[in-house]
């Protein structure tokens, strides 16, 4: 029978414990690390008896669920892996587990040509090369863009669920620009990554305005659960990012059209990958240079992109954006003057 979910969040929290070499486990230190677990991931404040606990570890020892942890008493009374790098999260997949995980990635190549799950395709490559290496124990052949020590992944859960169940979040957070954290209630209306950052949009208590939240700037975080939640009447998220390259829009932006001019060697990169869905040719010149047009949100992120490809582009249309651009390569060239 699957463990459910408790059961797993107490597995997870005895691993986390048998793995702190430092310090010195009793049953009572596993009971109430496992009763914290519970409280702040389930809300759930009933106590766990001593047998739960003792069964877990039974469970943990045994083949049921594949673990086999080699989990010993020592002094009469406290618990420990007998092999300091065992982890269950580094457990193989058993074959059953993978003619599972076979049959689901099967499964999901039949909706890959459907408009509903276009956004899945990645999702199914990387299931169906996990599949294929751990049966033939080779190495993976697709390696998909990561950052592994971004801060604030931890947060994701939290705010995902947040905003599934309309849960208030009190948030502690610090920007760039800010000399120290601030605290704040925050409603949470969507998640989104960006070049593998990740933002959560909603609104502060208090105010209107919508905002985004880098993940990565959150000092502290925690459902407010006393705290009633507010619904999103500040943007539609299915429309909102239609005419944006990257996630910043100030309130009463609007989009405007953006010309530039690219040189014969990035022309065909700019062209098979362009900076925003509205894309279109303008004028193809005879050098192999091409001036394209999009219609966008002036911002942030669409300066970073121009800048990206340096003496490759000029842009020449509209003037407080030449303006910009200009300025921005000027203080650039001072740079490497100075050096």
């Amino acid at each position: 029978m699957p463990a459910n979910r408790n059961a797993l969040i107490r597995y997870k929290t005895i691993d986390n414990c048998l793995r702190n070499k430092y310090r010195r486990w009793t049953l009572e230190d596993l009971i109430d690390a496992c009763s914290d677990a519970l409280y702040e991931y389930e809300g759930i404040t009933k106590g766990i008896s001593r047998r739960t606990i003792q069964m877990d570890i039974q469970m943990m020892r045994s083949e049921k669920l594949g673990y086999n942890a080699p989990i010993v008493v020592y002094d009469n009374k406290y618990y420990k892996y007998e092999d300091e790098d065992y982890s269950i999260t580094n457990t193989p997949l058993s074959e059953q587990d993978l003619k599972v995980m076979s049959e689901a990635v099967e499964v999901l190549r039949q909706f890959k040509g459907f408009s509903y799950f276009s956004n899945m395709g990645d999702i199914i490559s990387r299931l169906e090369d996990h599949v294929t290496s751990a049966r033939q124990k080779t190495i993976p052949v697709i390696d998909f863009e990561k950052n592994e020590s971004l801060k604030g992944i931890d947060y994701l859960d939290m705010i995902y669920h947040a905003v599934v169940s309309k849960q208030v979040l009190r948030m502690k957070y610090r920007s760039f620009k800010a000399r120290s954290a601030s605290s704040f209630l925050f409603y949470p209306y969507l998640l989104k990554e960006y070049r593998n950052r990740w933002f959560v949009f909603g609104v502060k208590q208090g105010t209107s305005v919508l905002v985004n939240l880098a993940l990565d700037r959150i000092h502290n975080l925690e459902i407010a659960k006393e705290e009633s939640y507010r619904e999103n009447t500040v943007f539609d998220p299915v429309t909102f990012f239609d005419d944006l390259v990257g996630v910043t829009k100030n309130t009463g932006s609007r989009a405007e059209v953006v010309r530039f001019w690219v040189d014969r060697l990035n022309a065909p990169y700019v062209e098979t990958k362009p900076l925003h869905k509205s894309q279109r040719v303008v004028e193809r010149q005879k050098d192999g240079a091409i001036v394209f047009e999009i219609e966008v949100v002036i911002n942030q992120e669409l300066r970073r992109e121009i800048c990206g490809f340096a003496e490759g582009i000029r842009v020449l249309a509209p003037p407080m954006l030449v303006r910009q651009m200009a300025s921005k390569f000027q203080q650039a060239n001072e740079l490497y003057r100075q050096s």
